[in-house]
């Protein structure tokens, strides 16, 4: 599958100007919820990345809520294990609806898109805090340019060299335009 034709088929490449989960600007976002919608190809995102983990034993997959749910729930039916998701309560992730890990249970955590891994490595500190190994991290893209880093192996489909701004210095925001925040806070 080559999954930047995907989005472009899918209208899930975005160009504007757009203030990421980061709050960094971009000229550029990847609205995976596109793509996620339909079943077919979101077995086949989690196939793929399933297969790019097979040398490592997970007993979970972790998606940080809300872009990490569908694909976590895809990766896990590839792999045949079980999928939960973390949530805000209060600013900071944690697991609720009941969903708990158990001390040295092998964890993948999995995210639609990566750009600076401050969600997944939240996801991680507090699963660790619970006794869970985290032994990998996981996204559709890594938006970095292969930039961010991990405490553990991190393996996306593919990887992209996209453009960000610190809100101050912007040159979107500077020529004028208006920001929009995409995804689920944003565009309808």
């Amino acid at each position: 599958m080559d999954v930047i034709a995907t989005f472009k088929e899918c209208e899930a490449l975005l160009e504007g100007h757009f203030i990421l989960s980061s709050g960094l600007h971009s000229n550029r976002y990847l609205q995976c919820a596109k793509i996620l919608q339909y079943p077919k190809i979101a077995e086949e995102l989690g196939a793929a990345i399933a297969k790019k983990f097979s040398d490592i034993k997970i007993d979970t997959v972790v998606g940080p809520a809300m872009g990490g749910v569908i694909i976590a729930q895809e990766v896990a039916r590839a792999i045949g294990c079980r999928s939960i998701f973390s949530e805000r309560e209060n600013g900071a992730m944690t697991l609720r609806r009941g969903f708990t890990v158990k001390p040295g249970e092998k964890i993948l955590i999995c995210e639609d898109v990566c750009t600076t891994g401050g969600s997944a490595k939240e996801v991680g500190a507090m699963l660790r805090a619970k006794g869970a190994d985290v032994v990998g991290y996981t996204s559709i893209i890594d938006r970095s340019g292969g930039k961010v880093e991990f405490d553990a192996p991190y393996r996306a489909l593919e990887t992209l060299s996209v453009e960000t701004y610190d809100p101050s210095d912007c040159p979107l925001c500077k020529a004028g335009t208006q920001a929009v925040k995409p995804g689920s806070h944003g565009l309808k």
